[in-house]
């Protein structure tokens, strides 16, 4: 099968950029010197950068999981524009498309079935989408924003304003202009899109998966730390609509925190969040069909897949329970008018309820981990 066409502009965009901030930053450094205030402004333009990525292109824009004011989308655009990883309406089509056929070779955009290199950056070096690139049919609700829209039209003008007008702007307040076109403009910009890649390409490699095994997504706390709280990519890719990706209180997620934040000050709305219940199961069925499969390969293992299905059964016949009352119990503390007594019945029953479900899981962890020890041994 013949190759598409080389893009000469990208293949010669991304080496040079490359080889210039591994080369004249280091060099600028070593002969001139950067200042703890340059060293910041470096940090803060990565965070504004990455973080319209993830936050606006990304959960807000391509995966609607939340609203947000029309001011702090226009922060979002032009922080894209800043990121240089193409306009919002184009990137957000992609990423649909990456989801619907996710690791499909052919019609995944960077499919991670066909290596870390394609997935990671040769997919933007060759003419891969030929006709297909321009038809935002996937987006129409995204054609109906006006910000969006906006961005799309002005892409080039925003991107050359961002990425020379911020350093430039920085470098005459800091006194070094060359300096600040060095970290801000070049290696911020290479560091923060290779950071984006990474989702695509070390993400779908590098990593456990908790809640589905259906694609190659994978959840990497590790990654998170350089993608603003993407490298929980498993969970992302099954509750796609959650406006987290790290679901827990020590998940490092600084896209989740600042979209709460929006929230509280009234900015952001309408955050989706995945029940505790959707998410319990998940786990749950991840693990059942991982453990299923190891034992089916044993002989005599019938009495153990039996067991198993039977302490399965019984974690979501609690879990379910639990979620129940649970939702009972969020719509009476919305009903101020039930007496004390009757809520402190129902309470002690929620948290039984809880305890029940909670004694059944570490249980049903405890014979998978059992299960799949025996199957080793």
């Amino acid at each position: 099968m013949k190759k598409p066409p080389i893009i000469w502009t990208n293949v010669l965009f991304f080496s040079l950029t490359f080889l210039a901030a591994i080369t004249l930053v280091p060099w600028y450094g070593f002969s001139y010197g950067y200042t703890s205030t340059q060293w910041i402004a470096f940090v803060g333009c990565m965070f504004y950068a990455g973080l319209s990525i993830t936050a606006g292109y990304h959960r807000l824009w391509a995966h609607k999981a939340y609203d947000v004011h029309p001011v702090i989308e226009v922060i979002f655009a032009l922080g894209g524009a800043f990121a240089l990883q193409n306009s919002a309406l184009h990137w957000s089509s992609d990423h649909r498309i990456h989801h619907g056929q996710v690791d499909d070779p052919i019609k995944d955009p960077y499919a991670a079935t066909n290596g870390f290199w394609y997935s990671h950056i040769g997919w933007m070096l060759r003419d891969y989408q030929g006709e297909q690139y321009g038809n935002y049919s996937n987006c129409r609700d995204l054609q109906k924003n006006k910000v969006v829209m906006w961005q799309h039209r002005h892409y080039m003008k925003l991107v050359v304003a961002t990425n020379f007008g911020i350093p430039l702007l920085l470098g005459l307040m800091l006194g070094d202009v060359w300096g600040m076109l060095l970290l801000v403009g070049l290696l911020r910009l290479v560091l923060s899109q290779h950071f984006t890649f990474f989702i695509n390409s070390l993400a779908h490699i590098w990593g456990s998966r908790p809640y589905t095994e259906k694609n190659t997504a994978r959840d990497n706390g590790f990654l998170a730390l350089f993608t603003y709280g993407e490298g929980y990519h498993n969970f992302h890719h099954i509750f796609a609509s959650d406006y987290r990706n790290g679901i827990k209180w020590y998940h490092y997620d600084p896209t989740k925190w600042m979209i709460r934040s929006l929230a509280a000050i009234g900015l952001a709305s309408k955050l989706k969040r995945t029940p505790i219940e959707r998410i319990e199961k998940a786990k749950a069925e991840t693990l059942m069909n991982k453990t299923q499969g190891r034992l089916a390969k044993l002989p005599l293992a019938q009495d153990k897949l039996t067991l198993l299905q039977s302490e399965y059964d019984l974690l979501l016949k609690k879990l379910q329970h639990f979620c129940a009352l649970q939702k009972r119990v969020l719509e009476i503390k919305r009903n101020k008018m039930m007496k004390q007594c009757e809520k402190s019945a129902l309470m002690t029953q929620y948290h039984e309820l809880e305890a029940a479900w909670e004694n059944q899981k570490q249980a049903w962890l405890a014979l998978n981990a059992r299960l799949l020890k025996a199957s080793f041994s």
